[in-house]
């Protein structure tokens, strides 16, 4: 007789999942320098940031949808703070520039990563440098949060889900006129439109800098 899946069961084994990888990942990340903590579902990551945050501070906010899917920015601007992004309709060069200063002057800075790695490294491509730049110095307070579909064993597995997973997906979001967005397959173009034109690894916590990561026991975010 054919039986149903126990969904009681696939949620307790994702569960136990998450937490045991993104813990692993947190010892390693201490032992880096970063602030890091984990939490077990969206809602408990939201309340974490905003605990973070301190009363009346600006936030600026990367181009992330991690951050977006959570609800932060209603979830900040609700308890008063100012929050600066340029995902704006109809923006201008010249105010999406201004914009990404601001961001990036704010006086905390929430970001998502590409890739968290086992051995506590934050792995990061970006087309325009922006949000990979208020991550590693401007505001007085940084904070990463990364659903555990992003934790991955090491470097090479970081890249490697970044060409297949987060590269291609954020293009097609763009509706970029890179192969990706039509293949959804790195080609390691040579496109005006390519988003892939900055790497960076942070290895350990940037000097002198309030940093946090916040890994979350759900699939957020590319």
């Amino acid at each position: 007789m054919p039986q149903d899946i126990d969904e009681a069961l696939l949620t307790r084994v994702r569960e136990t999942y998450a937490r045991a990888r993104s813990e692993q990942a947190i010892k390693a990340l201490k032992r880096n320098g970063f602030e890091a903590a984990y939490a077990a579902t969206p809602e408990e990551a939201v309340q974490k940031v905003l605990e973070l945050i301190p009363e009346g501070a600006s936030v600026g906010v990367g181009g992330t949808m991690t951050v977006r899917q959570l609800g932060l920015l209603s979830a900040l601007t609700g308890k008063g703070h100012k929050v600066v992004h340029h995902w704006l309709p109809d923006l201008s060069p010249a105010d999406g520039r201004r914009l990404r200063l601001e961001e990036n002057a704010s006086d905390a800075y929430l970001a998502s990563a590409n890739a968290v790695t086992l051995d506590g490294k934050l792995v990061n491509v970006d087309g325009t440098g922006n949000r990979v730049g208020g991550m590693l110095y401007g505001p007085k307070k940084v904070i990463i949060i990364a659903g555990y579909n992003k934790v991955v064993a090491d470097f090479d597995q970081a890249i490697d889900r970044i060409r297949d997973i987060a590269a291609p997906m954020n293009a097609i979001r763009y509706a970029s006129k890179t192969p990706c967005a039509a293949t959804g397959v790195c080609n390691d173009c040579s496109s005006p439109e390519r988003i892939c034109n900055v790497t960076t690894v942070i290895d350990r916590c940037p000097k002198s800098a309030d940093f946090t990561v916040l890994l979350v026991g759900a699939e957020l975010g590319f």
